[in-house]
C-alpha cells in the first residue's frame, strides 16, 4: 500500500512543500530516495526505535520512502515524524483519513518524544499559502508557528500522541496566538536605556543622527570610554519594528534556529555583536548547508563590530557588497539563496594599539608609523560606507557623579521617528529607499541642495581639513538627516557644519 504525507524544506528564508511517499511491498530493507542527506538516511533507526516505544513495529518487508521532488536535496532530521506516520499508514498499523491534509514535521528521539526543529515560521507561512488544513509539529515549536494564523497548529510531544490525533483517539485543540497583541505588548521591551549613560552628550547626538537617517557609524576612542555601552543602546532609539518587519526578522532567526524553546514573535530590533575571530562564512552566511550569517541575523537591526581593526581583512571586505545591496546571495551549483541584510553597521575601535593616541591625559606609547599602519587595516572602500566618524573621549569624574537625570531612549526615539516620517514621505515613490543613508549619488544632488553659504562652507572644509572626495556625499546625506531632525525643509550652514565634524578619519594628519 502507498501512503502519502507532506513535509517541508527550507531554502533561504522561504519553504517548499515536500511530498513524503511510502510504499510497503514484498522484499526486504528500507530505502530512502529523493536526495536525502546523512541525517535523513539515519532516520530509519530513530523511526524504528520510536515505533517500538509506541508499541508499533517497522515492517520487515521492502519499504521505499520517496521525498519528492526528488531533484532537491533534503537535509536535517525533521522528516522523522512524516516518515514514521507514512510507514504506519502504508503498513496498515494506523488508519487516518486526513493525513494528507496536514504538513507534518518533527525529529524523533529514540523513546518517541519529539525534539524542536528549525525554520518553523517559513514552513507555517508556506502551509497557509498552499491551503493545507494545518501543521503538526513538536509542541516546543507551536507558539512560533501559531503566529501565522489561519491554519490549525497542532503541537504534539510524542509519536504516540501524533498517531492518536490522526486516528481520532485524542482531540488536540489548535493553538491560537494573537500575533498583533504579542507585538503590541512587547514592542520596545528593551533592558537598556540611554538614561543610564552619564555624559557623552556629543556621542548620544551622533547616534541619534545615525538612527534618524539609517547611517552607519564608527566610534574611535580609548578603552573604557563607553563605546560598547553606547552601541548596545542604539536599538532602543530606532523606530519600533512594524509587524511586517517583526515577521521578516523572526523568519531569519527561525531558519537559523535562534528563536529559542517556546519562542514566538521577535518584537525588538536585533543587536548582533560577533567576536573578532569570526570567519567569512559565519559573518555573511553560507556553508555546506547554507545558513544565514550575522549580517542577515542583524536584518532590521544593528550589527556591532567591536575593535574593528582586529577583524580579519577578508572578513571586513566581504561586507562591502551586502552593505550596498542590502542582501546576501549564496550561490551553489544547484541553488542560489538570497538572505536579506538591511542592517545598520556600528563599529568601534581604539585609535592605536595601546589605545591612548589623542587621549587628553594619558600618553600614547606606540612607535612612529604604528598609528597609520593600525588604521590602514580598515580599507578605504569599507570606510567609504560609514557615514559618521565619532571621536569618543573618557567621561570626567564630574559627569559621572552628576545627579541630573539623562535623557531617556523614549524621548530620543520620538525625535528619530519624526525624522523618519519625513523621509518616508520623501521617498514614498521608491520601494527600495527608506531612509537618507540609502540615497544613491544622483538622488543626493537632487535632494541635498545647499545654498551659496553652504557651498562656501563645504569648500572651506574640503580645503582646510583635507577631506577626501568620498566624504562629500556623506556630509550631504548626514546634513539632510540633521535638517530632518530639526524639522527644516532646507539644509542650512549649521547643519553642514555639524555633519562636517563627523568625518574624523577623512582629515589629513588625523593619524599623525
Amino acid at each position: 500500500m502507498v501512503a502519502r504525507t507532506y513535509g517541508s524544506a527550507v531554502f533561504g528564508v522561504d519553504a517548499r512543500t515536500i511530498t513524503v511517499e511510502v510504499n510497503v511491498t514484498n522484499g526486504q530493507h528500507l530505502y530512502i530516495s529523493g536526495l536525502p542527506d546523512g541525517a535523513v538516511k539515519e532516520s530509519e533507526h530513530r523511526v524504528e526505535s520510536a515505533m517500538k516505544t509506541a508499541r508499533f513495529y517497522m515492517p520487515r518487508n521492502k519499504v521505499v520512502v520517496n521525498l519528492a521532488p526528488a531533484d532537491i536535496r533534503k537535509e536535517g532530521s525533521a522528516y522523522d515524524l512524516p516518515i514514521a506516520l507514512s510507514v504506519l499508514q502504508a503498513s496498515l498499523q494506523m488508519e487516518a483519513n486526513d493525513l494528507d491534509r496536514y504538513v507534518i514535521m518533527g525529529e524523533l528521539s529514540l523513546d518517541g518524544t519529539l525534539r524542536p526543529i528549525k525554520g518553523v515560521l517559513p514552513i507555517a507561512i508556506q502551509t497557509r499559502r498552499e491551503k493545507f488544513k494545518g501543521l503538526v509539529l513538536p509542541k516546543a515549536n507551536a507558539n512560533e508557528a501559531a503566529i501565522v494564523g489561519e491554519i490549525d497548529v497542532i503541537g504534539v510531544e510524542t509519536l504516540k500522541e501524533a498517531i492518536d490525533f490522526f486516528e481520532g483517539k485524542k482531540l488536540i485543540a489548535p493553538l491560537v496566538v494573537d500575533a498583533k497583541e504579542i507585538f503590541e505588548t512587547r514592542v520596545n521591551a528593551y533592558d537598556a536605556d540611554f538614561r543610564d549613560v552619564q555624559g557623552q552628550e556629543n556621542i548620544k547626538r551622533a547616534l541619534e543622527i545615525a538612527a534618524a537617517g539609517g547611517h552607519n557609524v564608527i566610534m574611535i576612542g580609548p578603552p573604557g570610554a563607553g563605546k560598547t555601552m553606547l552601541a548596545k543602546r542604539l536599538p532602543t532609539i530606532l523606530p519600533p519594528l512594524t509587524l511586517h518587519e517583526a515577521l521578516e526578522t523572526t523568519k531569519i532567526h527561525s531558519v537559523a534556529g535562534k528563536i529559542g524553546k517556546n519562542g514566538s514573535l521577535m518584537t525588538i530590533r536585533p543587536f548582533r555583536s560577533p567576536h573578532h575571530t569570526i570567519s567569512d562564512v559565519a559573518l555573511v552566511g553560507g556553508g555546506g548547508n547554507p545558513q544565514p550569517g550575522e549580517i542577515s541575523l542583524s536584518h532590521n537591526g544593528v550589527l556591532f563590530l567591536d575593535e574593528l581593526p582586529e577583524f580579519k581583512r577578508t572578513v571586513l571586505e566581504v561586507m562591502r557588497q551586502p552593505m550596498e545591496e542590502r542582501r546576501v546571495t549564496i550561490s551553489r551549483a544547484r541553488i542560489s539563496i538570497d538572505y536579506p541584510a538591511n542592517f545598520m553597521l556600528v563599529a568601534s575601535m581604539n585609535p592605536c594599539p595601546c589605545g591612548y593616541y589623542n587621549h587628553p591625559e594619558k600618553e600614547c606609547v606606540c612607535g612612529p608609523g604604528v598609528v597609520p599602519r593600525y588604521l590602514s587595516k580598515i580599507s578605504g572602500p569599507l570606510l567609504d560606507r560609514i557615514d559618521l566618524h565619532v571621536e569618543v573621549v573618557p567621561v570626567s569624574f564630574d559627569e559621572m557623579t552628576q545627579q541630573r537625570p539623562a535623557e531617556s531612549s523614549d524621548v530620543i526615539r520620538e525625535r528619530v521617528v519624526r525624522a523618519r516620517t519625513i523621509q518616508t514621505d520623501r521617498f514614498r515613490d521608491r520601494d527600495d529607499i527608506f531612509c537618507n543613508a540609502m540615497m544613491p549619488s544622483h538622488m543626493v544632488k537632487e535632494i541635498c541642495v545647499v545654498g551659496a553659504a553652504g557651498v562656501s562652507l563645504l569648500k572651506t572644509a574640503m580645503e582646510r581639513l583635507g577631506l577626501s572626495a568620498r566624504a562629500y556625499d556623506r556630509i550631504l546625506k548626514v546634513s539632510r538627516t540633521i535638517a530632518d531632525l530639526s524639522g527644516s525643509p532646507e539644509i542650512k550652514p549649521e547643519h553642514l557644519a555639524e555633519a562636517i565634524q563627523y568625518r574624523s578619519l577623512d582629515r589629513d594628519g588625523w593619524a599623525g
